[in-house]
């Protein structure tokens, strides 16, 4: 379902309105050879005021990759790009504002279907399908400044050190996500 952006479309209206903008930047297109793919909040509808369009990538030349999203993407407001390291994973992140909408590209070399980003989108859309009625709880915990992982965790009462990883534990116990998946492009 998350591969293509075609479901934004008979969305809610920030989810359609996310198309609009992805279609008008053409970015999924721009950058199809990293397989982008929206994850977070808006494409399963837990976003809130300020919420982003998140983008994971799976890219392996990272400056290839910042050269050429810096040409197409450099001139747009706040465009700014960090390297980090994330659980000893070297990852980089560009972040920029095009119309109402702030971007944030997350390059790691790893599958687009191993990552962090997505494997808790895919657990808590599977949550969320087996009760909706934590959606609203979910929003509000997010208001507050929770941030969604750890709204998750809180309303399950999952307990454990890190809410990033004790949510993927959750989702692979219940068969959510599993360490097989192995998606990705051919290097």
């Amino acid at each position: 379902m998350f591969h293509s952006i075609d479901y934004l479309k008979s969305g809610t209206h920030i989810q359609q309105r996310a198309y609009i903008v992805l279609k008008e930047l053409n970015i999924m297109n721009d950058l199809s050879e990293y397989l982008p793919t929206l994850c977070g909040t808006i494409p399963i509808n837990l976003n809130v005021q300020g919420s982003d369009l998140d983008i994971i990538m799976e890219v392996y030349d990272y400056p290839d990759w910042i050269k050429r999203v810096t040409a197409l993407y450099g001139h747009l407001d706040d465009f700014i790009h960090k390297n980090k390291v994330i659980r000893n994973t070297p990852i980089v992140k560009l972040n920029f504002y095009f119309k109402e909408f702030e971007f944030e590209l997350f390059a790691q070399n790893q599958p687009v279907k191993r990552q962090h980003a997505y494997l808790h989108m895919i657990t808590e859309h599977a949550i969320l399908k087996e009760a909706p009625h934590l959606g609203e709880k979910i929003k509000s915990l997010k208001r507050s400044g929770v941030k969604t992982e750890e709204a998750f965790c809180e309303v399950l009462r999952l307990r454990g050190k890190d809410p990033y990883l004790r949510l993927l534990e959750y989702g692979r116990e219940k068969g959510f996500i599993n360490d097989r998946t192995t998606f990705g492009r051919k290097r």
